[in-house]
């Protein structure tokens, strides 16, 4: 498809008003075309009101309906790949491979949603049959399932064009649910957002559903994205980004007349603990296993391993010198753009400046033989201190974003093996952590369990049979597994 610039609102095209930007190829930093503009008020008012009225529809619609919508996208971005891919390459300078498999990825997790949906028993249905003998007050009968919460504001990662934007999880897991959404497109790729949106409104139209089901905006200035946040017809939100960006969205929500909630994933160390047996053993072996987990995608994935907690002595010096030539050997990489690779070399900076922490690498530095620009080239690095220090010192705990990882070393401790990044996409994954790594621990933003979040509780009392949705109906009519009485059973009832 020929790009053009435009947002997604209630199934038309839309040029913004706003500030022009352009996306920037980070390997070679050229500006790519089209030229896009940030969305204004009105048009985000539009997109959040129209994302309002299709969940009136889209909430009510069958299982099979929205199941078949889900697998209708994953056909659409399939559609895609000779023009999706090359401009998600352009957009992030990851290479094809990753682009491809992150695709897959992309479709893979709609799938699994579609046939979580298929099934059902996602809803938690629950139900307590009345017993009028009870003592010494008769039981009512209650039924309780999940119910979709409402429209849905999502925002496109810098690090996932795919599997963390426009139709990626928080999209997914909102569909499934019954809930529109509003995207808000990560400036960075918006060539690739304007691609996946189009296609998510392609297959809403082949699924029959109301145009407003997903929309897509475009912006580079924050307040296209707190504009969106404070909108009454918003009821959730979905961010996978910075810690600073993510607390924004999450003060914006909460100073809200109605505070609604902020699912952010943001910014978290990994720390690895490293035994002293295990040092003493293999410690060239884990340096080797370190370092690749520390540069994989130059350290822009939201698992990486940024801290490694290990006993001092000479197998830990052993291993840290082992560490240090095997992320030097790591040759310098393109990140996904000129400010996140400003912001690396400033945290990176700030942490060297401690006193009491030591720069064991000195980085590598990007060779002639690239064509890639120095604004967007960063080496790894390794930093290390004690404990004491890294107890004492705040700024420590905080996340460097790209390919560094600080070493603390103490006296006493405890592990398990293995290393990240690596997210399965699967029924089992909780993807998540206390703050600041997400704003709620409880719930997942990868995996299947990632629907709970765009979904409320409803509890029905002594309601008739025909006003009861199909999932608390007695003769259970879609056989999906609910709790009758205390008891897991699939019987009627």
């Amino acid at each position: 498809m020929d790009l053009s610039g435009a947002n997604l609102i209630g199934g038309s095209r839309e040029a913004g008003t706003g500030p022009s930007f352009r996306a920037v190829d980070p390997a070679t930093g050229d500006a790519l075309a089209p030229v896009f503009h940030d969305a204004d008020l009105a048009q985000t008012d539009r997109a959040a009101v129209a994302a309002g009225l299709a969940f009136r529809r889209f909430a009510g619609c069958p299982a099979t309906t929205r199941a078949e919508f889900l697998r209708a996208i994953a056909d659409e971005l399939e559609g895609t790949t000779g023009t999706l891919v090359p401009r998600a390459q352009a957009e992030t300078g990851l290479p094809q491979m990753r682009i491809e498999n992150e695709l897959k990825r992309t479709t893979g997790q709609l799938l699994l949603f579609a046939r979580l949906v298929e099934e059902g028993s996602w809803v938690d249905a629950r139900i307590d049959r009345a017993d009028p003998t009870r003592t010494p007050a008769p039981r009512p009968e209650l039924r309780r399932m999940l119910q979709p919460i409402g429209p849905v504001a999502v925002f496109g990662a810098s690090n996932f064009p795919l599997a963390f934007s426009v139709a990626g999880g928080d999209t997914a897991s909102a569909l499934a649910a019954g809930c529109p959404v509003v995207v808000k497109a990560h400036p960075a790729h918006p060539g690739t957002s304007e691609i996946a949106g189009f296609a998510v409104a392609r297959a809403a139209r082949r699924a029959g559903l109301p145009e407003g089901v997903l929309n897509l905006l475009h912006g580079s200035n924050p307040d296209v994205g707190l504009s969106l946040v404070r909108h009454p017809a918003v009821a959730a939100v979905g961010f996978t980004g910075s810690l600073t960006a993510g607390r924004a969205l999450f003060d914006a929500a909460a100073a809200r007349e109605i505070p609604i909630p902020v699912f952010a994933e943001m910014g978290s160390l990994n720390p690895l603990f490293l035994l002293p047996g295990a040092v003493a053993a293999r410690g060239a072996l884990l340096a080797q296993g370190a370092a690749a987990a520390v540069t994989l995608g130059v350290g822009q994935f939201c698992t990486k391993p940024g801290l490694i907690i290990l006993e001092g002595g000479q197998p830990a010096r052993d291993f840290l010198g082992a560490l240090a030539s095997a992320l030097h050997a790591t040759p310098a990489g393109t990140m996904l753009t000129a400010r996140i690779t400003d912001c690396y070399h400033a945290g990176l900076e700030r942490a060297r400046e401690v006193l009491g922490v030591q720069s064991l690498t000195t980085g590598t530095k990007p060779t002639a033989a690239t064509r890639t620009t120095a604004a967007t080239r960063a080496g790894s690095a390794l930093l290390a201190t004690d404990a004491q220090t890294f107890l004492h010192t705040p700024q420590l705990s905080e996340e460097i974003f790209g390919p560094t990882v600080l070493a603390v070393l103490c006296r006493d401790r405890l592990i398990w093996n293995g290393y990240p990044p690596g997210v399965e996409v699967s029924p089992a994954m909780h993807h998540g952590g206390p703050y600041p790594a997400t704003t709620d621990a409880r719930f997942t933003s990868v995996g299947t369990a990632a629907i709970q979040r765009f979904a409320r509780p409803i509890c029905f009392q002594d309601f008739p049979e025909e006003a009861l949705p199909p999932e608390l109906q007695a003769a259970n009519p879609r056989g999906i597994l609910r709790l009758v009485d205390g008891l897991p059973t699939r019987d009627p009832r």
